[in-house]
């Protein structure tokens, strides 16, 4: 049976295979080439169909994942942070603590590249297959509290419990309101071994009692986190202000007397 062009590219189109549709006498010119036989030219046109189809998951999962700006490890400037073990990182990129349900705490001051380092593992993880959702803890913390008052919230927190990977950046920056904070043990109860969390903090977890207001719910939370965890501390300038100094829009603070340059 002989098809023409037209028929063929229909068949394809009603297989779903538009990758092989699009890019049919490339790859057939790519074949003869390379001098392929029929079982690996076929190999070909499957390895490029699954490439696309890899390439739209990655750009749908990463739509999904409502980050707040994109960001990989490559362009993570780790000779500007030395207190970061760049192998370390490197080997949180392969997922596995993702796989395991795991958490991870990056923690330090504003500026050190927290929120870069988490939205890097965080393509990373949909770059190996995970689902991931990004956000805020301060919009985490609004989200439940008003689907508690509206009575949904088993809704919301089934909605956070589903990705994989729970993203919860800036937590430290605002207090929780004590409610707000229950909630949040409610979620971190959820994820519990399930799915992995991955929270980056200005505050060490020493401080967390303060954070979320009452010291018996932050020495709960933690007690999960920490069972399966991952605490990475970030010492270092700021690159903001690393950036203004070096433009001179403000100048490095006085030695004090005495003090050793």
């Amino acid at each position: 049976m002989s098809l023409d062009a037209q028929a063929l590219s229909e068949r394809l189109t009603r297989l779903h295979l538009t990758a092989i549709r699009d890019q049919l006498d490339s790859l057939l010119d790519e074949a003869v080439r390379r001098e392929l036989n029929l079982r690996d030219a076929v190999a070909l046109l499957c390895e490029r169909e699954l490439d696309r189809r890899n390439e739209r998951r990655i750009t749908m999962a990463t739509k999904i994942a409502h980050f707040p700006y994109l960001r990989d490890l490559d362009g993570f400037d780790f000779a500007a942070q030395p207190s970061l073990d760049k192998k370390q990182v490197r080997e949180l990129a392969a997922c596995r603590w993702v796989a395991n349900g795991d958490a991870l705490l990056l923690l330090g001051p504003p500026g050190v590249g927290k929120t870069h380092l988490a939205i890097g593992l965080g393509l990373a993880a949909i770059g190996e297959g995970y689902s991931v959702l990004f956000v805020t803890a301060p919009a985490l913390a609004a989200s439940l509290a008003k689907a508690h008052a509206e009575s949904r919230l088993e809704e919301r927190l089934g909605f956070f419990t589903k990705p994989k990977l729970l993203i919860v950046d800036e937590l430290g920056y605002l207090p929780f309101e004590p409610n707000a904070a229950h909630l949040f043990f409610q979620l971190v109860s959820r994820r519990y071994e399930r799915g992995s969390l991955l929270i980056t903090s200005n505050r060490s977890v020493g401080e967390w009692g303060t954070v979320f207001g009452d010291s018996v719910v932050a020495t709960a939370i933690l007690d999960r986190l920490l069972h399966h965890s991952q605490v990475i501390t970030i010492r270092g300038d700021s690159y903001r202000l690393r950036e203004k100094r070096r433009s001179g829009l403000i100048k490095s603070a006085p030695l004090a007397q005495g003090e050793p340059a």
